[in-house]
């Protein structure tokens, strides 16, 4: 079938050389543009196909729904401290009441009585949480989290990750993203 393709339609599950997803969470997708770029500069294997094809003056090409990378890129052993690795961490929901809307991150020990932003001491609370405890302790307010704050690993985020799927999945893309999930009988 040929159609005329829109830029962001038809996106590509991008897999590592050993056919893991590069990332969950967000999952690792390029553009249909830049995956026919991949194949052409041999960067890439095509694992699957849309059943939809681009046209040039000379060529016609079915869109690949799933590519793997040539050469393996190692993951990173310790993800980046950011905010967004923080509520992925720490499954987007409040560790005081579970809620999942308004979400910041609050400091277990306050800044204010030197508490640092790290991984240890940085969980992710709702804003109306976050108010309620201010500068004070868990101690002090009686407002323990659900979990205590660690540094995740890679697998850590991409556990958790896999518990908040894109919008879109394409049929071809299951067997590559949930291949070590239980089986049903």
């Amino acid at each position: 079938m040929t159609l005329a393709v829109s830029p962001g339609a038809h996106p590509a599950l991008v897999l590592n050389a050993d056919y893991r997803p590069l990332a969950y969470y967000p999952l690792s997708l390029w553009a249909w543009q830049d995956a026919v770029k991949a194949v052409f500069l041999d960067r890439v294997n095509i694992v699957s196909e849309y059943d939809i094809t681009v046209r040039s003056p000379s060529s016609e090409f079915r869109l690949p729904s799933v590519v793997s990378l040539k050469s393996y890129v190692k993951p990173s052993r310790h993800p980046a401290f950011t905010r967004f690795n923080v509520f992925l961490r720490d499954r987007f929901q409040c560790q005081y009441c579970g809620s999942r809307e308004e979400l910041t991150f609050d400091h277990l020990v306050p800044r204010s009585k030197g508490g640092q932003t790290t991984w240890d001491n940085v969980i992710t609370a709702c804003s109306p949480c976050n108010l309620r405890k201010a500068n004070k302790s868990c101690a002090d307010i009686g407002m323990w989290p659900m979990h205590l704050p660690f540094p995740p690993t890679v697998q850590d985020l991409h556990n958790n990750g896999r518990l908040f799927p894109p919008n879109y999945l394409h049929e071809s893309w299951l067997d590559f993203l949930y291949w070590d999930t239980e089986l049903e009988p």
